[in-house]
């Protein structure tokens, strides 16, 4: 998939709640493939900077530039939230809801269902209400949910951050699968074993700004600041 998106060029953005700067000035440009990790310390603004990239925060100051309008853009993207919100209704009536109010034809709705259901494993759970998953598999559907519309870029916030072990590694292995068909990713993520294992690329951000971009090779073998290279070691960054 090549993404009409990109680059996404950010500039001087600032997003605020209640006259405080949550994140920014941003400047930050990111290519269309791959997939991109946000990393940083506990509030240093990673949730806020996923919210203003793409548009469920207000941008306060700057710009925020797709190489399409931003309803367009908009359309384009999904967003998982670190707390699956569940529909109470079925899995299939889940999956089914963002192509339903795009007036996707019924037959087609039926068939991305069945299909987006057994690459995430919950064929067998389709009928049972959404609410009474567990929290692994209420990711799975949040994910597969954001997915069914085939969307050019996802942005997930924290998606693993309550799971265990085994549903950790069944959400890294699709989430892999979709990035190398070409689907864009954005992520944050507390978990550095995870940040090796799933990015190209690397923002670190620290007291809602960013301090560092690079491949993620080069940021974990040899990073550029002294913030970043305390952080991986796992010192307090003030």
């Amino acid at each position: 998939m090549v993404s009409a998106l990109f680059p996404l060029i950010v500039t001087r953005a600032e997003t605020r709640r209640g006259g405080k700067v949550l994140v920014g000035p941003v400047d930050l440009t990111l290519e269309g493939a791959g997939c991109t990790v946000v990393i940083g310390p506990n509030g240093a603004g990673k949730t806020s900077l996923l919210r203003l990239l793409h548009g469920i925060a207000r941008c306060h100051a700057g710009r925020i530039e797709w190489q399409v309008d931003a309803a367009a853009a908009r359309r384009a993207q999904s967003f998982v939230f670190q707390r699956p919100v569940m529909l109470r209704r079925s899995v299939a009536q889940n999956l089914a809801y963002p192509l339903a109010i795009r007036h996707t034809p019924r037959a087609e709705i039926a068939a991305r269902v069945a299909r987006w259901a057994e690459a995430v494993g919950l064929t067998a759970m389709l009928d049972r209400p959404a609410p009474v998953l567990s929290g692994g598999e209420q990711q799975k559907l949040a994910l597969a949910r954001a997915l069914i519309t085939e969307p050019e870029l996802v942005f997930l916030d924290e998606p693993c951050a309550s799971l265990d072990g085994r549903a950790t590694r069944e959400i890294e292995a699709i989430l892999t699968r979709v990035a190398a068909a070409g689907t864009r990713l954005i992520l944050t993520t507390h978990d550095m074993g995870q940040a090796r294992r799933l990015a190209d690329h690397v923002v670190f951000l620290h007291a809602g700004r960013v301090f560092e971009t690079a491949s993620a090779a080069r940021f974990f073998d040899a990073p550029a600041t002294p913030e970043a290279r305390a952080f991986l070691k796992g010192d307090i960054v003030e």
